[in-house]
């Protein structure tokens, strides 16, 4: 017979855990360490105006092939407005571009509480590896995002357990520590060897996928929200992923398309209160000005938007550019002196 020592407490093994899932190697390893000790597994995944599962860069877009493979179910959370608005204050700060990356990770701890309170889940379980990323992932972070979502203690970091404080589920039983890993820094080397042992082919790199930890990006997104009254738009965001940005003045931002592809976009993207350029004679970009509520297009403005236009259509350097501009289902045509070079640059963002 099995000692007392053996015996699980009752219904221990029916509880359930919720893991945030990315897509990327470090959730898919701590999920599988979870489910090899057979505890039943529901995802939640999250998808940011700032990593979009779709756009193919970093991991996030491979997040339901990766569920699928789990065998697991994966309920996709949102966040739009409310991300927005956070993002133009957010309490503990950014890093080292335009990332809110401890208020980013509470919201999505949120979500995946809400999601656990939903399934009758008692734990949640990350990917986060102690010191592998400077804002988001060091102890006190790690401490102060629990709390911000009132789930201290219930937090599974498989990868790190053994060099953090036990989770409640270790306490308990509920999940042996001494089959999770000890895992911190950066180096992926012990993740990749794990991957192996797992059979996952051809791992993911360690992309983190935001846009708002690009340095360049960044830029743009600092220059969006100095130059809105109130929190930016959903629209005005997927606009900064495309095109060339110039800031006009203080209350108007031009972007111009660097392929058909991007033309293509913006013209979905483009407003009934936008102004949108496009050379006639010759091949170009098509340019949005985008003028914040009432202020009015002067004729300065509108010279400088159409000859930025013109400097990346096939027109030859320096002469004078016929355009098409269209707003608010009115057509016209302008006459626009191309800019050169040096004036472009001091107006791009």
């Amino acid at each position: 017979m099995p000692s007392s020592s053996d015996v699980e407490p009752i219904g221990l093994k029916k509880q359930k855990v919720v893991v945030l899932l990315s897509g990327g190697l470090d959730s898919n390893l701590s999920t599988r360490l979870v489910l090899n000790q057979e505890i039943e597994v529901e995802a939640v995944a999250v998808k940011t105006p700032f990593c979009d599962f779709d756009c193919g860069k970093g991991c996030g877009h491979r997040v339901k092939e990766v569920a699928d493979s789990l065998g697991i179910r994966l309920k996709t959370v949102y966040f739009g407005d409310q991300y927005l608005a956070m993002l133009k204050k957010p309490k503990h700060g950014f890093g080292s571009g335009m990332n809110p990356c401890i208020d980013c990770r509470a919201m999505m701890y949120k979500a995946a509480k809400d999601h656990m309170e939903n399934i009758g889940a008692s734990y949640l379980v990350t990917g986060e590896v102690l010191s592998q990323r400077p804002m988001s992932q060091h102890r006190q972070a790690l401490r102060i995002i629990e709390e911000e979502s009132d789930l201290a203690g219930k937090v599974i970091r498989p990868l790190s357990a053994g060099k953090l404080p036990p989770s409640d589920a270790e306490k308990i039983g509920f999940i042996d520590r001494s089959k999770l890993r000890s895992i911190a820094g950066r180096s992926r080397k012990e993740q990749l060897a794990l991957a192996k042992e797992f059979g996952i082919q051809d791992p993911p790199n360690s992309a983190g996928g935001c846009l708002l930890t690009d340095p360049s990006f960044s830029k743009r997104v600092y220059d969006l929200y100095e130059h809105t009254d109130g929190v930016p738009t959903l629209n005005d965001v997927e606009l900064l992923k495309v095109g060339r940005h110039f800031r006009l003045s203080a209350h108007a931002k031009l972007i111009v398309g660097r392929n058909q592809s991007e033309n293509e976009i913006m013209k979905f993207l483009c407003l009934n209160d936008d102004y949108s350029f496009e050379a006639i004679e010759f091949t170009g970009p098509l340019g949005i000005l985008r003028i914040k509520k009432g202020s009015d297009l002067s004729n300065d403005l509108m010279q400088i938007a159409g000859g930025i236009v013109g400097r990346y259509s096939d027109a030859p350097r320096g002469q004078i550019v016929k355009m098409t501009l269209f707003h608010q289902q009115k057509e016209s045509a302008i006459d626009c002196q191309m800019l050169d070079n040096s004036e472009v640059r001091k107006l791009s963002i």
